[in-house]
């Protein structure tokens, strides 16, 4: 049986804090605010993964009242997710995801990103496809205030 989850994740841009997507660290002059360190690319396929198992949420597994995820690495956050959903009879078959940011430009980030994302979730890179997009100009993405990723994965049954 073949399932498909879709994650979204999104942050504000903040001065002070580094600026991780896909387990890279971009540089620019603001990072993600968050709990963790606001991976976004790694939140959404998480809840991609979790959803397309039927197992609920990011937040479920990594509560932001729990000190423990202060910090804590995204790309691991998304190990243990994988690792859930393996116990429950489902594993990782590919991803798909769109990071939308004005800045900085993503394309030199992109095949590291996928190497990581694919690492965590035991599928070959080019299981893993990103892509990085403008919102010309518009919303609080376009407005340079904060980075929007969405994610579709797909498992299957064991």
């Amino acid at each position: 049986m073949t399932r498909v989850g879709i994650g979204y994740d999104s942050h504000r841009l903040v001065p002070g804090r580094p600026f991780i997507l896909g387990g890279q660290r971009i540089a620019f002059e603001k990072g993600l605010e968050g709990h963790s360190d606001a991976d976004a690319v790694a939140h959404a396929v998480t809840d991609a993964i979790l959803g397309a198992a039927g197992a609920g949420d990011i937040g479920t597994y990594f509560p932001e009242a729990d000190p423990k995820w202060k910090d804590f690495d995204s790309l691991v956050m998304l190990r243990m997710a994988r690792e859930h959903i393996n116990q429950l009879g489902y594993h990782p078959v590919q991803a798909d995801i769109t990071i939308i940011c004005e800045r900085p430009r993503l394309g030199v980030y992109k095949q590291a990103m996928a190497v990581a994302i694919a690492g965590e979730l035991g599928v070959p890179p080019d299981a893993v496809g990103i892509k990085a997009k403008t919102n010309e100009g518009m919303g609080f993405v376009g407005r340079g205030e904060g980075v929007a990723v969405f994610a579709v994965a797909t498992v299957e049954a064991r």
